[in-house]
């Protein structure tokens, strides 16, 4: 094994699967949907999604209700990855050797639908002053920095349902090339509005089993229909080993391996034989230097969508072989967009710590064209010493992680 390695000293999850690590975990091992109605998206296409549970941002404190939701969940987020990584924000012995990188797809999207509407029906002078300030894309990635007295570099990747892999990977280059200590790195998203709701609705890529909600999303089912939107964030630390050592800190794994492409054939329509995410498979099996064998865990980009999911499948199979264990969490988490990649990054980081690989929830009738070993109704149990995330993107975004123990 040749990678170099990115120690994963910390995590931090909000999601429709709980507020927390723990509470994800616990919810995602269970295979446990999220989906629901929600009575504001009545009179639109769909009416269901994965929204994350109780969530207050009254306890982020002063200023938060200055942030879009996207920014709320980051900041959360990165804060208990800091704390479970046993670092105290603004407590850096140098602060500029540490990076905030937190990718989105759409940013605050809320905030800017609020606040075109307000233009509409009452005039400029009535739009909020703090529209860009909350709404722009890389917010989340500069009130995490902020929040946390991080003078490092401050970046927020935009590809699209990458973007949070692309952090991770881009942060772990930041610490290969000696830029940086630590990196506190992930993605946000908040798409559940209207707008965003009905553009992906008419583009007929959601699931329109909104009469039972909890069966909507089927990734890899011979049923599934499109997939259901959720939200949220992940972040995980990352540092180098010395960093990690310098400190005593006890890595949960490791991320070893990074491969990004462009599929190059269409917006929104993966490549009919995977050729872009085949291209970032390899690279990050290559530049991990492990070979097909080693990987025992995929966890899939798995959206629930017709085309998608036998193509991804084709790939793993092709490269992977048959025998390796795949499952997908969008069954639980819905497609959190360009949160997916850092949350799903951080359920490989929990296979790895615990020797336990979710089942794809609302799987029940497999795709007789996926010729993948398919882990559903219950978690499985077994060590897993490598595992691979995949994320892909409109815009034909690729990208892929590779975690060890």
């Amino acid at each position: 094994m040749s990678g170099f390695p990115a120690l994963v000293t910390g995590a931090g999850l909000v999601t429709p699967a709980g507020v927390g690590v723990k509470a994800n975990w616990d919810t995602v091992l269970a295979g446990r949907p999220t989906a629901a109605h929600l009575p504001e998206l009545d009179g639109l296409p769909v009416t269901m999604a994965c929204q994350v549970p109780d969530f207050s941002p009254r306890e982020l404190g002063h200023g938060s209700w200055q942030w879009d939701r996207f920014t709320q969940f980051a900041v959360v987020a990165a804060r208990e990855a800091l704390e479970q990584a046993g670092l105290t924000p603004g407590g850096w012995a140098d602060s500029s050797r540490v990076a905030v990188i937190i990718g989105s797809g759409a940013g605050g999207t809320a905030t800017l639908e609020a606040q075109h509407r307000i233009l509409l029906e009452e005039g400029p002078s009535s739009v909020s002053p703090l529209t860009l300030p909350m709404g722009l894309v890389n917010m989340a990635a500069g009130q995490v920095a902020i929040d946390i007295s991080a003078n490092g570099p401050c970046l927020a990747p935009c590809t699209a349902c990458a973007a949070g892999a692309s952090a991770l990977g881009i942060g772990r280059e930041l610490l290969r090339q000696g830029v940086v200590d630590v990196v506190v790195a992930g993605g946000a998203e908040a798409p559940i509005t209207p707008l965003y709701v009905s553009s992906f609705a008419r583009m007929r890529a959601l699931s329109r089993r909104s009469d039972d909600p909890a069966t909507a999303s089927r990734p890899f089912d011979a049923g599934r229909d499109g997939f259901v939107l959720g939200e949220g964030a992940g972040v995980l630390v990352l540092e180098t080993e010395e960093h990690a050592a310098a400190r005593g800190a006890r890595p949960l794994a490791r991320l070893t391996g990074y491969g990004a492409s462009s599929d190059a054939h269409h917006v929104t329509s993966p490549h009919p034989e995977g050729r872009g995410a085949e291209l970032a498979m390899r690279a990050a099996l290559d530049d991990a230097g492990l070979t097909p064998g080693d990987v025992d865990y995929v966890n899939a980009h798995g959206t629930s969508t017709p085309l998608n999911d036998v193509t991804e499948a084709g790939v793993v199979s092709r490269l992977l072989g048959d025998g390796v264990a795949v499952s997908s969490t969008k069954g639980v988490t819905g497609h959190p967009l360009g949160a997916a990649g850092a949350v799903e990054a951080a359920y490989c980081v929990l296979a790895i710590r615990d020797g336990l690989i979710p089942p794809t929830a609302g799987l029940v009738d497999p795709d007789p064209r996926i010729a993948v070993d398919l882990v559903r109704g219950t978690a499985r149990t077994g060590p897993v010493r490598a595992a691979l995330s995949n994320s892909f993107g409109f815009g034909g975004q690729n990208a892929t992680l590779v975690f060890t123990a």
